[in-house]
């Protein structure tokens, strides 16, 4: 069994969902999973009324059936909530939850990781961000209960994750450092999960998944391969062009005209120095289409990730109307989009779509009312007492500045929490008045997309999108093969 050539991004939250890496593991290829606020999804779903069952289906699978109970007494509404009431809201990640909101995590883990395995023998991926880091623990359980078979992540330096899988998978206790602002001087920040005291007599054997970093260098790659407390399987190199977070430019930050960063010779990462680490890699960004897979895989690559052409697709969780918006000026080639060197809280530039009606737009921007109700990526800090507090740059600016942030890190700052929620049709109503908007994201390159357009029409299914990249497959060349060992140990090199 080789490497599937072709990853399906892990887009934002809930863009990239259960149904799309469904289709695309079926067809034999790498389907991924978004675990980012996967607690949230599973609650607003659940309050949405589960139209289909699935979710309700795939939550009696969970080992701890009497917890998915629980949760569905406590969450269900059958027939959905009224359209303008609020949805619940979880407690914030922190550094001390309850078993409950740990088995909650886990739970919304193994619901979208099982409704993407079930029914076939396909490889199905789980997309995490390095840069939200206290449900990883419990989001990497509920997945490997289910039995996903890749994990990826990026945003950060995941250092820790390949000895995070390793413990997890021989049942014992995994650690992660938990990055703090303002903590020289004091022990490193550790979380710690247990997957015996989590799930008791129902833990199950689980087997060790293979880690995939995505980078956007040849430094941080090699780094990860020297010196990860376990294996790194592989890397995804992304460049500034793939859709959401996009690493910063190398060396000081500069901007264009329109306060996008400048990314230069520097960040083109050079893939033979990559080739040479001796790792299964894959190229995204603007790595759409045939002859790029051709190309990395002459180079010795496995093959392409890529996103934006999934993303438009029938199965991605994209509310419908953003969807009608973005193929619309696809067609016209109107489409703006720009690398935001300040929207996202976390620091990392975020391409955004401009699109009308959205938080893209400055002055809807600017009458949202400032609030912090789902906290995914708050930042953990030091305390004058030196406990550890939480904060965001997008919170309300008289709270962000009361626990020691500077106004200026407030500037142009955007809540993502709420805006991709948005995206995914779960907007929250907040007790203002107001429906959140949406903050759109997706990548640069548009001509796999229109390609599939073209062909197949507007209602193009992740199928289309393989076929068009696939369909000259037999004169690929062959590459360098990397084959899956039987015992899911560290990949080897066949050739």
């Amino acid at each position: 069994m080789r490497h599937p050539q072709i990853i399906q991004g892990g887009m934002g939250v809930a863009i990239s969902n259960w149904r799309l890496a469904r289709t695309v593991s079926q067809a034999g290829q790498l389907g991924v999973v978004s675990g980012v606020g996967l607690d949230t999804i599973l609650l607003r779903r659940l309050q949405d009324g589960d139209g289909d069952g699935s979710i309700r289906r795939a939550m009696a699978a969970f080992p701890l059936r009497d917890f998915s109970r629980e949760t569905l007494d406590r969450y269900f509404v059958e027939g959905g909530k009224a359209e303008s009431a609020a949805y619940p809201l979880l407690t914030k990640p922190n550094f001390h939850p309850t078993r409950e909101q740990s088995l909650l995590v886990a739970l919304a883990a193994f619901v979208e990781v099982w409704l993407a395995k079930e029914g076939h023998a396909g490889l199905v991926g789980f997309n995490l961000l390095e840069k939200i880091q206290l449900p990883t623990l419990a989001s990497l359980l509920g997945a490997m209960l289910a039995g996903v078979d890749y994990v990826l992540m990026g945003a950060g330096i995941p250092r820790e994750i390949p000895g995070a899988l390793d413990a997890l998978s021989k049942g014992e206790t995994a650690t992660l450092t938990i990055h703090v602002e303002g903590n020289r001087g004091f022990d490193p920040a550790k979380f710690r999960l247990d997957p015996k005291v989590l799930l008791g007599a129902a833990l199950p054997a689980l087997k060790r998944p293979y880690f995939l970093a995505i980078v956007a260098s040849v430094t941080l790659a090699r780094t990860l391969a020297r010196k990860a407390n376990g294996y790194v399987n592989g890397f995804v190199i992304e460049r500034p062009t793939a859709g959401g977070h996009n690493a910063p430019p190398r060396g000081k930050l500069q901007l264009d005209e329109n306060g996008e960063p400048i990314y230069g010779p520097r960040d083109v990462v050079d893939l033979e120095q990559i080739r040479q680490i001796g790792r299964p890699f894959w190229l995204a960004g603007s790595s759409g289409n045939p002859d790029c897979l051709r190309e990395v895989k002459a180079m010795g690559g496995v093959g392409i990730q890529l996103g934006t052409a999934f993303a438009l697709c029938r199965e991605s969780g994209m509310a419908s109307s953003i969807k009608s918006k973005l193929i619309e000026q696809a067609i016209d080639d109107t489409l703006d989009i720009r690398t935001d060197a300040r929207s996202s809280p976390t620091g990392f530039p975020f391409k955004l779509a401009h699109l009308e009606g959205t938080l893209s737009e400055g002055e809807i921007s600017r009458r949202r009312t400032r609030i912090c109700d789902l906290g995914y990526l708050r930042t953990p800090y030091r305390t004058e007492g030196g406990k550890i507090g939480f904060r965001c740059p997008s919170e309300p600016l008289a709270a962000f500045e009361r626990k020691g942030g500077e106004e200026a890190d407030t500037v142009g700052r955007q809540c993502l929490c709420n805006g991709l929620m948005a995206n995914a049709d779960m907007a929250q109503h907040q007790k203002f008045g107001g429906v959140e908007r949406a903050l759109v994201t997706i990548g640069e390159d548009f001509k796999l997309v229109r390609t599939c357009l073209r062909q197949f029409g507007r209602d193009y299914s992740a199928l289309d999108v393989l076929a068009v990249l696939l369909e000259s497959e037999q004169d690929l060349p062959a590459g360098r093969e990397w084959e899956h060992d039987s015992a899911l140990q560290p990949l080897r090199s066949a050739s």
